[in-house]
């Protein structure tokens, strides 16, 4: 028996096949009572779509939209008060996020709140006389000024849990798996008191995936070698060097994860070099730190996730805030490096 079409459904209801596919998508123009009666009728009659003709009718849809061109913008934000814009901080990069999103057809901007006076309503009347459907969400200080943006037009989509109001789709680095890698690959080369010096906008942006893997490890260590998390002061590095020093002093960790800026040059004053004193990991590894061991986040990964799911939404014509927003967590990877012993076999 011959799987029930698109031409036979519309040939039931007495419809064109036209409504009847912008009924099965979901297209905002078509009655609810038709829709429903559509809907019904492919329930009955076991009607499934066929995913490959999908994909390739939306691409057609696309190219025809009115003239204005498909692009996805990226939010940033620019508050240099909040110490955020330096180089202890990564972000995901926008080459990472441009290469996915060509390859579904689609050019991408980012836009800078706060930066020339660019504030939230104004981007919404840039996005609006462009004819933007999407956009990537790339919080970048305290006050979050991409919090006050009017999502309801847009497919959207954030990176990491720094804004969590509203409440859309996140890529995040899985950042409690990440703690747990490398204490475990510390511990596997005699390291004990293993510490974690981070900032506080580093923890709520992992949605204390720091201090909860750090927990976690921890747990089943004697009292004797559990090392308590240090929060800088400031998220300007620059401005901890004596509160970690007083932190060392006191806890004397053999190994660190934390930062690759302002930490390596703290302990060097205090006479200590790695990995011969001391083993050191960045928490937030990229390919400009080949001298140290780190915990890498996959940040092209995280890019592709985030333009993979506004795509779907646009394809699904789904806008603004979801009821459930869906969370993707991109597992880390381990880098080998200098800065610590080798490996104990």
């Amino acid at each position: 028996m011959r799987p029930t079409t698109l031409h036979d459904l519309a040939t039931v209801l007495g419809l064109s096949t036209m409504t009847v596919s912008r009924a099965l998508r979901g297209a905002p123009k078509v009655a609810r009572a038709t829709r429903e009666r559509v809907l019904a009728a492919a329930e009955k009659l076991g009607y499934t779509p066929d995913p490959h003709l999908a994909r390739l009718m939306e691409a057609v849809r696309r190219r025809k939209t009115s003239g204005t061109r498909a692009t996805i913008a990226v939010l940033r934000e620019h508050v240099p008060e909040d110490g955020l814009l330096g180089p202890s901080y990564q972000f995901v990069p926008i080459e990472d996020i441009r290469r996915r999103a060509r390859g579904y057809g689609y050019e991408v901007e980012e836009f800078f709140l706060g930066k020339d006076g660019l504030t939230p309503a104004r981007l919404q009347e840039v996005l609006y006389a462009r004819g933007t459907e999407s956009v990537i969400v790339s919080p970048q200080s305290m006050q979050l000024p991409c919090s006050k943006v009017d999502y309801s037009p847009f497919a959207a989509v954030t990176f990491g849990n720094a804004m969590q109001k509203p409440a859309l789709h996140m890529c995040a680095g899985n950042m409690t798996l990440g703690i747990q890698m490398a204490a475990e690959q510390l511990a596997a080369r005699g390291y004990r008191r293993i510490g974690v010096a981070v900032t506080q906008w580093i923890v709520n942006r992992s949605q204390f995936g720091y201090s909860g893997g750090l927990f976690h490890w921890q747990h089943s260590l004697p009292l004797k070698n559990r090392v308590p998390l240090l929060l800088f002061p400031s998220n300007d590095l620059g401005r901890g060097r004596d509160a970690f020093l007083h932190w060392m002093k006191k806890h004397s960790p053999d190994a660190l994860i934390t930062f690759d800026t302002h930490v390596p040059e703290w302990l060097a004053a205090m006479g200590l070099s790695f990995p011969r004193d001391i083993g050191f990991v960045v928490h937030d590894w990229t390919s400009r730190m080949k001298k140290f061991a780190g915990i890498y986040q996959r940040r092209e990964h995280l890019a592709a996730a985030a333009v993979d799911i506004v795509v779907a939404q646009l394809s699904m014509h789904e806008r603004g805030v979801p009821e459930v927003p869906r969370h993707i967590m991109i597992p880390p990877q381990w880098i080998e490096g200098p800065s610590v012993r080798a490996r104990r076999e």
